[in-house]
């Protein structure tokens, strides 16, 4: 889609009809600012990919109009991307203090950092990008340092509100500036862009202030080794665990690349404070008496490769939970990932281990708003027009109802799909077209490489496994010389089923002998014959449809 030269255009790139791999643009004339590059993890249907991340063809096809890529804060569902966009586009990384130093150690791992331009800014930056003022407005979060985004453009004023809640009373005294965003509201909002996590959720999120007592309470009522699974990036919570280690005379290991990491960072620019001496590397932590130790562990989500998951599995190299120890998931499931939680809490609890995990344990609180704080971001920031973002479709739905009652027109709601464009143009606000948008998929060292005809063959070796017939031809007169060679895995155990190998061989070689001799020189008639009749007769024999390989050797 082409934009006209003074149109406001707006779209997102990705968090709209999903949870996670947040970005969005904003265009006027020949300006582009984007706003995150999140990432999202793939769900079992998506065999051997390791990660998710937007499609960025439109900002490919017009390189030459971006100005800035604006991070509203360092979770990685806004931030997990950026390592592959500044693969393909060097673009200079606008954002706070611990979401760049996030950003930073994540360009290390990529080997980007030397040749990208980074830039810190706070709640009072200001900047310009050709005719687009830019400033910005503190919320809370989950994470420290997160900011609102304001633009200023001769269309009007648009706002991305970022991920946010109203906790007023913070653990780490960074209060949402409800002053500043009533100031941006008076003075006329045209376009609100807001999240929608919590848009199901009625009443006011609770206060991070909640958990560190239900925290110091689990410690002191556990006899023998704690073990705290949370979000590596929930900075608030880890600085409740270090507490609540302190507070019992603990000393705190930690098992996770992301979680030393993330600890790593915030430790150094002064966002978790850990007394010297308490950290100790988990082989030290391994021999000191059981009640002296606590470990802070990712894999809250279940995920299979994370320290959690392999402790529960009791499959981790360097520590195992024993009978007595107590396990704390400091984080709820985010949707999808509860069947992964529910089996590793069930591995725990065989384990011995004392789990305290769920909502009604109180150790975790969202870090988004609910009903309530949604529909003050709307009072606040009196929109005249309105889109929901970052949330499954009834998310948008929901937040689109609680714009409607605090005043916004039904007509002035848009919801979204990933790349469909809402534009503004003298005053008029429509959504008029799309621009390319999507997923990537990012397995190993492969990015983009993987799509929808690998992920049907990936399911169908999954489901039914491969049947690999290996056939040898004369090359003087296309006899076959031997027997076939059949090979199968995933599909049937060869030892256990003698007499089916030995009439798929028959059956090959049958059909082999139908083929008219113009065919058999023709090698991909021969493959696609044998594969359509093979296919067939093992699916009236088994009921399965296993992935078919011919291989034919001339000799």
């Amino acid at each position: 889609m082409k934009m006209s030269e003074k149109r406001l255009s707006v779209a997102a790139l990705g968090g709209v009809h999903e949870i996670g791999k947040n970005m969005y643009f904003l265009q006027y004339a020949d300006d582009i600012l984007v706003i995150d590059c999140g990432s999202k993890f793939p769900d079992e249907s998506l065999l051997g990919i390791d990660l998710i991340i937007p499609d960025v063809t439109y900002l490919l096809n017009n390189v030459d109009k971006l100005r800035a890529l604006i991070v509203t804060h360092g979770h990685e569902d806004h931030i997990g991307g950026i390592p592959y966009l500044l693969k393909q586009l060097n673009i200079p990384i606008y954002a706070s203090r611990l979401t760049l130093g996030l950003i930073e150690n994540k360009l290390k791992e990529h080997r980007l950092l030397r040749q990208t331009s980074l830039h810190c800014i706070d709640a009072e930056s200001s900047l310009t990008f050709g005719s687009i003022t830019t400033t910005f407005f503190s919320t809370n979060h989950s994470i420290p340092d997160c900011l609102g985004v304001v633009f200023d453009t001769p269309e009007g004023t648009v706002v991305h509100t970022g991920d946010f809640k109203f906790d007023m009373t913070p653990v780490n005294k960074q209060y949402p500036d409800i002053h500043k965003m009533a100031d941006i509201g008076k003075n006329g909002v045209k376009i609100l862009l807001s999240e929608s996590t919590n848009a199901e959720r009625p009443g006011f999120t609770p206060s991070e202030q909640l958990v560190g007592a239900h925290m110091e309470e689990a410690f002191q009522k556990a006899d023998r080794r704690i073990f705290v699974s949370t979000f590596a990036s929930n900075v608030h919570r880890l600085q409740q665990i270090v507490d609540a280690s302190i507070l019992t005379g603990r000393k705190l290991t930690l098992l996770g690349r992301s979680m030393v990491n993330v600890v790593s960072v915030s430790q150094e620019l002064g966002y978790l404070n850990i007394p010297d001496g308490m950290l100790v590397e988990p082989a030290e932590a391994a021999k000191l008496p059981p009640e002296q130790i606590a470990v802070l562990c990712t894999g809250s989500q279940g995920e299979p490769l994370a320290a959690l998951s392999r402790l529960a599995n009791s499959s981790h190299r360097l520590m195992e939970i024993g009978a007595g120890d107590t396990v704390l998931l400091a984080a709820n499931p985010i949707p999808g990932n509860e069947r992964n939680v529910s089996r590793i809490v069930d591995n725990l609890y065989m384990l011995g281990a004392r789990v305290i995990y769920g909502s009604k344990s109180e150790l975790h609180v969202s870090g988004h708003g609910s009903q309530e704080e949604l529909k003050l971001m709307l009072t606040l920031m009196k929109p005249e027009y309105f889109i929901p973002i970052h949330g499954e479709y009834r998310m948008l739905h929901h937040h689109s109802l609680l714009a409607e009652a605090v005043g916004v027109k039904e007509d002035n709601i848009f919801i979204l799909k990933n790349g469909e464009v809402v534009e503004s143009l003298e005053g008029v606000v429509r959504q008029s077209g799309r621009v390319s948008a999507g997923q990537i998929f990012v397995d190993g060292l492969g990015v983009g490489d993987i799509g929808n005809v690998v992920l049907r063959d990936r399911r169908q070796l999954s489901a039914d496994g491969v049947l690999i017939t290996v056939i040898t031809l004369s090359q003087t007169d296309g006899r076959m010389l031997s027997a076939p060679d059949t090979i199968s895995r995933g599909f049937i155990y060869v030892r256990n089923s003698d007499n089916l190998m030995e009439e798929i061989n028959q059956f090959i070689a049958a059909t082999l002998e139908k083929m008219s001799k113009g065919d058999l020189g023709q090698w991909n008639i021969m493959k696609q014959t044998l594969k359509d009749a093979l296919s067939k007769y093992l699916y009236d024999k088994t009921k399965r449809r296993p992935m078919i390989l011919p291989i034919i050797i001339e000799v």
